[in-house]
């Protein structure tokens, strides 16, 4: 049987846009609810380092899985950095993120998270940042890797690093020379 069913498009098409739309995003933020849980609870038996370790080997595995449907889904040909900043905003992780920014020309792009829906989940729990630099690089090394191996990523700052308030992380992109 394929996937999805016939019944699930024949149920999910009869449901109007907006509804469809907030079904989507409450989707995406059950994938990211999941992920916060599982890395919650190795971290509390395993420690943070070993948590993010296994959490960083399961990103780097999924940009490369992220971005070859993405583009294969979204029929995408180019393999510039505007198209990569725009294929990069329709990912789990960009779409779950409350406030971001992208900048593209054609040698050069920026990705930046300001507020972060993971770190300021644990802060109201009283844990402390997520040290995600590892795990986000791996991430977008291997989406990128896998959408164009002629693109590099930089790190401006992501946690551990210091950042401002209005900031979590940056992301530069660009062609190799």
């Amino acid at each position: 049987m394929s996937w999805p069913t016939k019944q699930d498009l024949e149920i999910l098409g009869k449901m109007p846009r907006e509804k469809l739309l907030e079904l989507f995003f409450l989707q995406v933020k059950n994938l990211w609810r999941v992920d916060g849980l599982y890395f919650l609870g190795i971290e509390k038996k395993f420690g943070t380092e070993r948590a993010t370790e296994i959490d960083s080997n399961c990103w780097k595995i999924m940009g490369k899985i992220e971005a070859r449907e993405l583009k294969e889904k979204l029929a995408t040909k180019e393999g510039d950095i505007p198209t990569l900043l725009q294929i990069l905003g329709k990912t789990s992780w960009a779409l779950y993120q409350i406030e971001k920014e992208s900048f593209a020309s054609a040698k050069r792009g920026t990705f930046h998270v300001k507020r972060c829906r993971t770190q300021e989940a644990r802060l109201r729990k009283g844990l402390p940042e997520f040290p995600c630099k590892k795990v986000r690089f791996g991430y977008l090394q291997s989406f990128t890797k896998e959408f164009n191996p002629h693109i590099k990523v930089i790190c401006r700052m992501c946690p551990p690093d210091p950042h401002p308030d209005n900031k979590w992380c940056q992301w530069d992109f660009a062609l190799r020379k």
